[in-house]
């Protein structure tokens, strides 16, 4: 998956703003309609953009409480491990979740509608889930930034 300056242009265009026209983005990049949809589309199916994706306000929605849950599993076999993959995936509570290093296996980004909602998740979710040996769950006070965007760095040599 490589990419050249003008498609570095055009991922640094749509991470801010996905809904404008490929005349538009062509125009700001400096390429035609045509050539900019051409170019969207191999970004697209070589996986470089993975989602064209509007971001909600949860609280706007009814889901008021946002969490950050660190979960640790009793034993990091693979087959625990993807099934807990699994478990998230299939999860509407749980918005985005990471396996990671460090103290715990994965942390996890959790909306509910009240903190009796998340009461009743944790119960479904991590109680009665036998591997999992523990979780600790820190309350999102303010959401300071929010987004998915990634600095784009222009390849050199092209």
């Amino acid at each position: 998956m490589q990419y050249d300056r003008t498609d570095a242009r055009i991922l640094e265009i749509v991470q801010k703003n996905n809904r404008l026209t490929s005349e538009v983005i062509g125009e700001m990049a400096g390429l035609s309609a045509t050539a900019c949809q051409r170019r969207l589309k191999r970004l697209r199916s070589e996986g470089i953009i993975e989602a064209d994706v509007s971001i909600v306000s949860a609280k706007s929605v009814g889901r008021p409480i946002q969490m950050l849950v660190m979960v640790s599993l009793e034993r990091e076999r693979s087959d625990i491990i993807d099934r807990f993959k699994k478990a998230i995936k299939s999860s509407v509570e749980v918005v985005n979740g990471f396996y990671v290093t460090g103290d715990a296996d994965f942390v996890l980004y959790i909306t509910a509608r009240s903190m009796e909602d998340y009461e009743q998740f944790t119960r479904r979710f991590f109680y009665e889930n036998p591997n999992i040996k523990g979780f600790k769950t820190l309350v999102v006070v303010d959401r300071v930034k929010v987004g998915f965007a990634v600095p784009i760095e222009a390849p050199t040599g092209d």
